[in-house]
């Protein structure tokens, strides 16, 4: 754990190459923090630091800039302190109020997030994987085709036709919709698809297993859909993403909503904002940017709202405007 004063010399560091990015020697922290101390100190603390792993020199006789565990060590001291009303953003409380419908508040979310953050802001409404089914109704539109409709507890409608590879007699496709119906009782799809039998009963024969997939798929594709983000050009605005080499694989990354989507897994969420550094992510490609995310709504079906930025991005602001908009989506 470190000191207190070095705690500060390394929150002055931080903020100086945030703001700047250009490495920060000890004559700078003296003449633009006051930190206290002698310069003499000061350059014996950012040794120590550097020592330590918090800090590098990307060059001989060059200042120094922060590493993943400086940075940590930064977050870890601000995730711990207490954030009061006073401390959220008033204009997403101020977009709730003015949203219409749930779809146009996640856009708008996502707008503010990007424009104060100048990054990129990602919200993901609420999952339906795992949302409660209330009814499944199969209708055959011909002998080798049927439309499946999934009616969810909370109201929301999803449809998805089925084309089969033989003809399909409408009393099996009722006694398969029936088996369904019983077998919900108000569980998701998911978990009865996971617990189903494998004897001889309705939901176990090929029809049925064909049926339960659809339905899964009918429900992830519309997760898929439901990603609201916007700030890519800003984040690739950023210095350290001026390089092609560097910032390609990261942009082809971000392309592929599948990828956020499991870069945001809900089943890892916890109950406020967490924060994952560089080489955290698992992803050579996110090895140059952060990710600030916050579950909002309750149960299995909830969304994530975020903001991916470079490393080297202020996370104070940031944590502020990701708490301030899960506020505001908390309710949906």
């Amino acid at each position: 754990m470190l000191s207190s004063r070095r705690q500060r010399v390394l929150e002055a560091l931080i903020e100086e190459y945030v703001a700047y990015a250009q490495p920060v020697g000890s004559r700078t922290l003296v003449d633009r923090y006051e930190l206290g101390v002698s310069p003499a100190t000061v350059r014996n603390e950012l040794s120590v630091l550097e020592g330590e792993g918090y800090l590098r020199s990307p060059h001989t006789s060059s200042g120094r800039i922060p590493t993943d565990i400086g940075y940590r060590a930064l977050v870890d001291d601000l995730l711990k302190r207490e954030y009061g009303e006073e401390a959220l953003l008033p204009v997403f409380d101020e977009l709730r109020h003015a949203a219409a419908e749930a779809d146009g508040l996640m856009d708008k979310v996502s707008e503010a997030l990007s424009h104060l953050t100048d990054s990129l802001s990602v919200v993901l409404a609420p999952s339906v994987i795992g949302a409660r089914v209330k009814q499944v109704s199969l209708v055959s539109m011909s002998a080798r085709c049927a439309l499946v409709v999934v009616v969810t507890d909370d109201g929301q409608v999803f449809n998805r036709s089925v084309d089969f590879a033989s003809d399909v007699d409408a009393g099996d496709l009722a006694a398969v919709q029936n088996a369904i119906n019983a077998a919900i009782a108000g569980r998701s799809v998911v978990d009865m698809k996971a617990s189903a039998p494998t004897g001889s009963g309705v939901l176990s024969g090929a029809l049925g297993r064909t049926i339960l997939d659809e339905i899964v798929i009918c429900l992830h594709q519309e997760d898929s859909a439901r990603l609201h983000s916007l700030g890519l050009s800003s984040l690739l605005r950023k210095p350290e993403f001026s390089r092609t080499s560097f910032a390609l694989p990261l942009l082809q990354v971000l392309e592929d909503d599948t990828v956020l989507m499991r870069l945001f897994d809900r089943s890892d969420a916890l109950d406020d904002v967490s924060v994952s550094i560089g080489s955290e992510n698992g992803d050579e490609a996110f090895s140059g940017v952060s990710v600030v995310a916050a579950p909002y709504g309750s149960g299995p079906s909830q969304g994530i709202v975020a903001v991916i930025g470079p490393t080297r991005m202020n996370y104070s602001n940031v944590i502020k405007a990701v708490r301030s908009a899960k506020r505001a989506l908390q309710d949906l």
